[in-house]
């Protein structure tokens, strides 16, 4: 067994070393951090490695590969903190009503503290955040987008979708009665697209998945049929991998990977089964392995491996700013909105908050509390006065905001589904809009539908997005979408376009960790400071995440009751 287990692992290094440099010819092909070693040769570095056994072995093997690499593992919460202990009437000013900050409102509350929440916006909620028809999108820049949807449709410029992992906000949406529905992640009839193969055509998912596996598949079983594996198996082993192979890859029975009725159950027909004189399906024809490798289509598959994005998902039933209405009907009482914050004090007594009304900038106001907890971003707190020590003031000039920008766009009727009988799921494109999602709620309606027409998280094509004016975004991404699905500019309506770095209230979409950043500043960063401790995503290892502005809350003020308790 000791000799089986050390001949795999060097199998599976002559693997990697064969096919890696093959897969990965161009280390800024995915522009997903590849390294060059001192002889000019590309370095693996795990995210890629991970993209490749999700790629090839699937999502199975790419979650055990993360989980052994230290990464994959489920949200640590196992319910809401037991605050014992009296905190004998003590005070917490909360800076910023987004999901960290209110959830610990909520918990404070309960256990006896007197809360009172700062928040700049006139909502609750932060980044869980849904644009609606009549609602106002102002950035920096002085730009404003009136909305014009139809009443009912709506676009989460935010936070989108929720992992079935994500087990304290599931638990927050449950305990505060925030309907939830399937967010729809993986459609294979939706679109894998390159600009420079199969003459721009899209080519649906589920062809490109089942003749890349299936190819795959092929060789492989070449390879075991040749009998290279029989001194590391045992012939029944051989056997049953064939097998494996076989149905793995919809082989047939000389394990080739052909156009026939068993390829076309798995990559669709050219002809689909029917009634009558016309019933009879006809197999389409599989696209080559080289076209598929050159058109490099195989690296978006990942999307659906990753441990993130593995079904179920979810979404709130009305936008995803329901939970944050959620949480504002159970704490809103305590809530100051319109409150820009600009300076924070501390001595050893308590922290004193120095802020104006949005309406009315030129009367400054304090909150005093014991105690602070601060959930502003990073990208805004940066450029605060606040009385900390120089750790934590180094860790919070640290941390750059990732640029992020979605846009909604509303077309006549869902084409997406009357055409092409798309029905949620995301398209994938080299093109700078980068990602189409369709609405995953609506389904098979007549009239007006609204599609997320661009995602673009970081990279030149956020920045340059970024520097446009909105109408001009709006306008790029019919421009490209259109080169995806045709009836783009026959059936565009109007459009809303958010750019995370001009949101006044975040600066950015969310704190962009790296491991050496990460290793020298977190810690600092989640100490309690005299009387402030910080939460959010920024403060947790699920960045971007909305699970981990609950956690870090929820770890937050553990820490913060035990001192309180203490003192």
């Amino acid at each position: 067994m000791h000799q089986k287990r050390v001949w795999l692992r060097a199998e599976r290094r002559r693997f990697l070393d064969r096919v890696v440099p093959n897969l990965f010819p161009h280390p800024r092909m995915m522009n997903c951090g590849w390294d060059r070693g001192v002889q000019n040769e590309p370095v693996v570095k795990r995210r890629d490695l991970l993209a490749l056994i999700g790629t090839i072995a699937g999502s199975s093997a790419m979650y055990h590969a993360m989980t052994s690499l230290g990464f994959a593992s489920e949200s640590a919460y196992r319910g809401p903190p037991r605050l014992a202990g009296d905190p004998r009437g003590a005070s917490v000013l909360i800076l910023g009503a987004g999901l960290a900050g209110m959830t610990a409102a909520l918990e404070l509350r309960k256990a006896g503290y007197k809360v009172q929440v700062l928040e700049f916006n006139n909502r609750a909620g932060g980044r869980n955040w849904t644009i609606r028809g009549g609602d106002t999108v102002v950035e920096l820049g002085g730009f404003t987008q009136k909305c014009q949807f139809e009443q009912g449709l709506y676009i989460n410029p935010g936070p989108w979708r929720i992992p079935y992992h994500h087990h304290a906000l599931l638990d927050y949406c449950r305990r505060l009665n925030v309907t939830l529905e399937p967010f729809i992640q993986l459609n294979h009839n939706a679109y894998l697209h390159a600009t420079r193969a199969f003459d721009g055509a899209p080519q649906r998912i589920r062809s490109i998945k089942a003749d890349f596996q299936g190819q795959l598949s092929e060789l492989l079983a070449k390879v075991t049929q040749q009998g290279k594996l029989d001194e590391a198996i045992t012939k029944e082993d051989r056997e049953i991998l064939l097998q494996s192979l076989r149905a793995w890859g919809a082989l047939d029975r000389d394990y080739r990977y052909n156009a026939n009725l068993i390829s076309a159950a798995f990559r669709g027909y050219a002809r689909d089964p029917g009634g009558g004189l016309t019933a009879a399906p006809v197999p389409g024809e599989p696209v080559a392995l080289s076209e598929i490798l050159r058109s490099r289509l195989w690296r978006y598959l990942q999307a659906f491996s990753l441990y993130n994005f593995q079904t179920t998902m979810f979404q709130p039933v009305g936008g995803m700013d329901m939970i944050g209405k959620a949480f504002a009907r159970e704490v809103g009482d305590v809530i100051r909105y319109n409150a820009k914050v600009t300076q924070i004090r501390q001595n050893g007594s308590g922290v004193t908050v120095s802020y104006v009304d949005t309406a009315n900038p030129s009367a400054v106001q304090q909150a005093t509390a014991d105690w602070c907890i601060c959930t502003i971003p990073l990208s805004i707190l940066s450029q605060l006065a606040i009385d900390v020590s120089a750790p934590l003031r180094n860790a919070i000039d640290a941390l750059p905001y990732a640029g992020a920008v979605k846009i909604g766009l509303q077309f006549k009727r869902r084409f997406w589904e009357e055409d092409e009988a798309i029905y949620g799921g995301i398209s994938f494109t080299d093109l700078p809009i980068r990602q189409i999602s369709y609405p995953s709620y609506g389904f098979n309606r007549a009239g007006r539908g609204i599609l997320l027409g661009a995602y673009l998280f970081e990279g030149a094509n956020a920045y340059e997005f970024t520097a446009m004016t909105p109408s001009e975004r709006v306008a790029s991404a019919v421009e490209f979408g259109a080169m995806i699905h045709p009836q783009y500019k026959a059936e565009f309506e109007t459009g809303v376009a958010v750019a995370w770095h001009r949101v006044p209230f975040t600066l950015g979409c969310s704190g962009e960790w790296t491991d050496a950043g990460r290793a020298q500043h977190y810690r600092n960063l989640c100490q309690i400071d005299g009387r402030i401790v910080l939460a959010g995503e920024h403060v947790s290892h699920l960045p971007a995440w909305q699970e981990g502005a609950i956690l870090s809350s929820l770890d937050a003020i553990a820490r913060l009751h035990e001192r309180v308790v203490k003192t």
